[in-house]
């Protein structure tokens, strides 16, 4: 689970009871994006590690995807 979520949520909760200072929303913000760019590279890993196959079984992901693995893989 990544480790900023549960301040920001604090934070989401403070700004909803009573508001937040200037101080909290510049935290806020740094910490969405965070944690927007830690999700956003789980997706790409996630997305560049699928294998495409056709309805025969055969292997059809993009060239430039298994480029990209090789690549990682040296």
């Amino acid at each position: 689970m990544i480790k900023e979520l549960g301040r920001i949520n604090e934070l989401a909760k403070i700004q909803r009871e009573k508001g937040l200072t200037d101080a909290e929303k510049m935290e806020q913000k740094k910490l969405r994006e965070s944690y927007l760019k830690q999700i956003r590279g789980q997706v790409v890993n996630n997305i560049s590690n699928l294998t495409v196959l056709d309805p025969f079984g055969n292997d059809v992901t993009p060239e430039k995807l298994r480029k990209q693995r090789e690549k990682e893989g040296e």
